[in-house]
């Protein structure tokens, strides 16, 4: 629960402050990408879903920046590939560091469980965030927005671009991938309760992969003949179709929305391949999980449901049930405003 909100206020900070490649912070041989911050503050590891990612380099910017401001020290690492149990080996090397705490996003919500309790076990704060293990395997969750918002969010698009009626196809990540699989059952509900005109006839994964995404998307529209649609509530996945529509016979014939970053969806914004599009500030996300992290370092928060904390530019935070902590809602992109970022 975010006490203090100023979700347009932090997407127009982004705007003037983030300029990320997309080799930024992956890709070291030693699946490290160097650390920032000072005295006083926490050291702190960062493993996203896999390095290389645009969305993964946004929020370790942001925890980064964080550290910099409480004293602290952010390091990345991370697997090439989000499988499910890639991320043990980093998890078990962070807890032999002695290091303060880990934030994360799980490739799969129970396979680096015995780790990161491990890690628990030896002192080692766990901040999950952007996509969740069990409860029980970390002190905090800090989530992007709140899943159903999300969720009506992106059938709320699909829905508008095209009239309401028709089939769709759900591009999706990795089938273990948490955040995932709960936005798509609550896609599902949604499409079931509020819109009987419109069909959801599959859901396919593309396992954040681009090439696999573009091949997906390829075999879902060679299915489905009659598909009107395709949501992807992923950055790899959106910005791959994205690619495949834009010099196919369906381009401006079948809608694509979902999640992803300005920067990899401008030009088939641009090109009329896509109208609209939503994603929340990952740069944001990272710097939240930094001051979450920090804060049960500190002591300030030991993680339980009422826990409040000072987070920065992003003002104060309450921690909510179930141990987590909500970043704020999704935000929309278009032609209109999407000049006005650059992550």
């Amino acid at each position: 629960m975010k006490i203090s909100n100023r979700p347009l206020a932090a997407f127009a900070g982004l705007a003037l402050a983030a300029s990320i490649g997309l080799t930024a912070c992956g890709g070291d041989d030693d699946g490290g990408s160097g650390g920032s911050g000072g005295d006083g503050g926490g050291d702190i590891t960062f493993l996203p879903k896999n390095l290389g990612n645009p969305y993964f380099d946004a929020s370790t910017t942001g925890g980064e920046k964080a550290a910099d401001e409480f004293g602290g020290s952010i390091e990345e690492v991370g697997p090439d590939q989000a499988t499910p149990d890639s991320q043990v080996s980093f998890i078990n090397t962070a807890a032999q560091q002695g290091v303060g705490a880990l934030v994360v996003s799980a490739n799969d919500p129970t396979a680096i469980c015995d780790a990161l309790n491990e890690a628990r076990d030896a002192g080692v704060k766990v901040v999950t965030f952007d996509s969740d293990t069990d409860p029980e395997c970390r002190d905090v969750f800090v989530s992007q927005a709140d899943a159903e918002g999300i969720a009506k969010k992106q059938v709320e698009l699909i829905a508008e671009q095209i009239g309401e009626s028709g089939e769709i196809a759900i591009l999706s990540a990795a089938a273990n991938a948490t955040n995932q699989n709960e936005w798509i059952k609550l896609m599902e509900e949604d499409l079931a309760a509020n819109y009987p005109d419109i069909e959801l006839v599959d859901t396919v994964y593309g396992d954040d992969d681009d090439q696999k995404s573009f091949d997906q998307t390829a075999a879902l529209l060679s299915k489905h003949p009659n598909l009107k649609g395709i949501v992807s509530p992923t950055t790899v996945g959106i910005a791959a179709a994205a690619r495949y529509l834009s010099t196919s016979e369906y381009k401006g014939k079948v809608a694509l929305t979902g999640l992803g970053t300005p920067n990899q969806m401008r030009e088939f914004v641009k090109d009329g391949t896509v109208t609209e599009f939503a994603l929340w500030n990952p740069e944001d996300l990272g710097y939240l999980a930094a001051y979450t992290a920090n804060a049960l370092i500190e002591g300030d928060i030991s993680g339980e449901e009422g826990d409040s904390f000072e987070a920065g530019d992003l003002g104060s935070y309450k921690v909510g049930a179930d141990n987590v902590v909500v970043l704020g809602e999704p935000f929309v992109f278009s032609k209109k405003n999407i000049d006005d970022f650059d992550f």
